[in-house]
């Protein structure tokens, strides 16, 4: 990890959200626990997968947690799956690998966000704050376009008579499309929604996002809703107005 322009000695209190770390690297563990603790977090650690899915089941005020995806015995992107059969909570994967198939082989698992190694100590609290603070319903109502149904209080898509779960980073998108159905929506503004303006999160990890999104709301055969405008945005609108 790459802490430049930020000391681990800064006590600042940004959260009090609880963040379970998840990593073998014992030296990163400790690193990770002391950062986000004098920041305010409270820090569970875990060394090994059957640990932490120990401390999801007996720990269920868990906001985040910080998954590493190189783990010897079971890697993250199969504990991510193994989790979210049994939590909502959201999932930030850490890996050194960053081709397109390991990201989206970790969005599918059902990551909520994906950080390559090394990293900013900065961009990783911006990123832990973001998706620690997507709290579920949020929103009372649900969110509709046509035919395709946003559901809040479970983060679940509808359409064509299926149900969808959908991430909370994929939700954040999401609702912001379609509050802005028939219009196109900025990258930047996107990724200001989804992750905040001091996340650095770059416009190919937007895409990834984007790319996973559209294959749940549209299946062979139905319309797509999801349409990118190249070199600007993404737009959810229906064919026939494009």
């Amino acid at each position: 990890m790459a802490a430049a322009g930020t000391s681990l000695s800064e006590a600042r209190t940004d959260d009090n959200s609880r963040v379970l770390i998840v990593d073998d690297d014992r030296t990163l563990l400790s690193a990770l626990d002391l950062a986000l603790t004098r920041r305010g977090f409270r820090v569970n650690t875990a060394s090994e997968p059957g640990e932490a899915v120990e401390l999801i089941d007996r720990q269920p005020d868990i906001d985040l947690v910080v998954l590493d995806v190189m783990m010897p015995g079971m890697d993250g992107v199969t504990l991510c799956r193994l989790l979210r059969d049994r939590t909502s909570v959201p999932v930030l994967m850490l890996s050194a690998r960053d081709a397109v198939a390991d990201r989206i082989a970790g969005l599918t698992a059902g990551a909520d966000d994906y950080l390559t190694k090394p990293f900013e100590l900065k961009i990783l609290l911006a990123r832990v704050r973001a998706v620690s603070r997507r709290g579920l319903g949020s929103q009372p109502c649900d969110i509709v376009f046509r035919d395709l149904r946003l559901k809040p209080a479970t983060y679940q898509l509808q359409r064509a008579g299926r149900t969808v779960a959908l991430t909370r980073t994929e939700y954040v998108l999401l609702e912001t499309l379609i509050r802005r159905a028939g219009t196109v929506v900025p990258r930047q503004v996107l990724i200001d929604e989804g992750w905040g303006p001091e996340s650095d999160v770059s416009d190919a990890n937007l895409y990834f996002f984007v790319r996973a999104l559209r294959a749940k709301i549209t299946e062979p055969g139905e319309e797509e809703l999801l349409h990118t405008v190249r070199g600007v945005g993404y737009s959810i609108r229906s064919q026939d107005s494009c």
